[in-house]
């Protein structure tokens, strides 16, 4: 085993314990929404994406257009596309082909931020190790919440929908106090996000768009203000 594929593996499991605990909520959801344990399992085996597939799921429970499912998600995952061109920025040269279909595919917040953080240039055997252990624990939770979630009493399910955002401040916090760059970025992102929540006039826009606004701004404001000398 190489050492960007254990390092991957490794840089991993805290996204794949979180989601584990994310999409078993996600499971007793989906059951409730009509669908089969198979069904649930393999949306979140084919999806990887948590607000795209509790907002798919609102879709299909009320019995929505395909349309209207497409526009959901296109709105709600349009920060994907963002990540995957900052990202292939950063890629080796053998992330090439299929290579990089699967980055495209096992982007999520999280991996994102774990992959671009990292140290020198993204590998497909570092790559295929981040995103291993997570796709593998938001399928397993989703499984085991869709088949076993009705034994679980109510305060434990709310609770384990937590742990997706406590896992992704774990992933942020240590950049942002090693670089205070990502911090004065982070804090415009936390500012800006506050801003679209509370004040009236930005009540329309979606959560998912918020994002992408949140992350556009808070990106070009680091671009401008910390420009990155190019090595000649």
């Amino acid at each position: 085993m190489s050492s960007d594929l254990k390092r991957g593996l490794r840089d991993g499991i805290p996204i794949c314990l979180g989601y584990f605990a994310v999409s078993f909520a996600f499971g007793i959801l989906a059951v409730d929404s009509g669908c089969t344990v198979l069904e649930s399992t393999l949306i979140s085996l084919t999806n990887l994406t948590s607000a795209g597939q509790f907002a798919g799921l609102t879709v299909i429970a009320q019995a929505g257009s395909l349309i209207e499912m497409a526009v959901t998600q296109l709105v709600i995952n349009a920060r994907y596309m963002l990540m995957s061109i900052a990202l292939s920025q950063k890629v080796d040269r053998d992330v090439k082909g299929v290579w990089r279909w699967i980055l495209g595919f096992g982007i999520t917040d999280e991996i994102f931020a774990a992959a671009i953080q990292s140290e020198g240039p993204v590998r497909r055997a570092y790559f295929g190790g981040l995103m291993s252990l997570p796709v593998l624990g938001w399928t397993a939770g989703t499984f085991l919440g869709a088949y076993l979630g009705n034994i679980l009493p109510a305060i434990l399910t709310n609770a384990l929908g937590v742990a997706l955002y406590g896992m992704f401040i774990a992933v942020v916090v240590p950049k942002s106090v090693e670089d205070k760059r990502v911090c004065l970025a982070v804090l415009l992102s936390v500012a800006i996000s506050i801003l679209l929540k509370y004040v009236p006039v930005f009540a329309g826009i979606s959560s998912g768009f918020g994002i992408i606004l949140c992350a556009v701004i808070a990106s070009f404001a680091g671009a401008v203000l910390f420009p990155v000398e190019e090595e000649i």
